[in-house]
């Protein structure tokens, strides 16, 4: 039997922590050769901080872990019993459905990219003054409320 992935949900803000756990109790475990990689989805995201360019990691699915494994009874007992650990996604409670090969692909695709790429985080304060780049005009205006924008650089080589 191949290896497929799933995705586990867990307790949001506990995804490391489920990651760890599911990597202990593998390597404890005799099923070591029914699993293969944990992941909790990230993307490295550029923000300045004091004046400070920092570097951090971003969720791409917040309370989700990826988990790639042969799907036996024993191998659903030990992931469905990990702490924190509410459910797999998909299929039936006692049958979950395997992620598309295309869909892991895409996800793991854009965590390599953001290593090269950061997505870039910008937070703006009430008052603030903004140039917006309209396709054809320019605008200059001051926030109203607290804004929050993502954007994704591209870089010029």
């Amino acid at each position: 039997m191949s290896m497929r992935w799933y995705a586990v949900q867990a307790f949001s803000g506990f995804e490391k922590s489920v990651q760890r756990s599911l990597e202990e109790r593998i390597a404890r475990s005799e099923f070591k050769d029914l699993f293969g990689e944990i992941l909790v989805p990230v993307e490295e995201v550029v923000e300045m901080k004091a004046g400070q360019k920092t570097i951090s990691e971003r969720k791409l699915y917040p309370g989700y872990v990826l988990v790639q494994m042969d799907m036996t009874d024993d191998s659903w007992h030990l992931v469905k019993s990990t702490p924190r650990v509410t459910a797999f996604i998909g299929g039936t409670a006692l049958k979950p459905t395997p992620i598309k090969d295309k869909e892991v692909e895409i996800i793991l695709q854009r965590m390599d990219d953001s290593k090269s790429n950061p997505t870039q985080k910008l937070t703006f304060e009430k008052g603030e003054a903004v140039r917006v780049i309209d396709r054809s005009e320019e605008h200059t205006s001051e926030l109203q409320s607290p804004m929050y924008l993502v954007c994704r650089l591209l870089l010029e080589k």
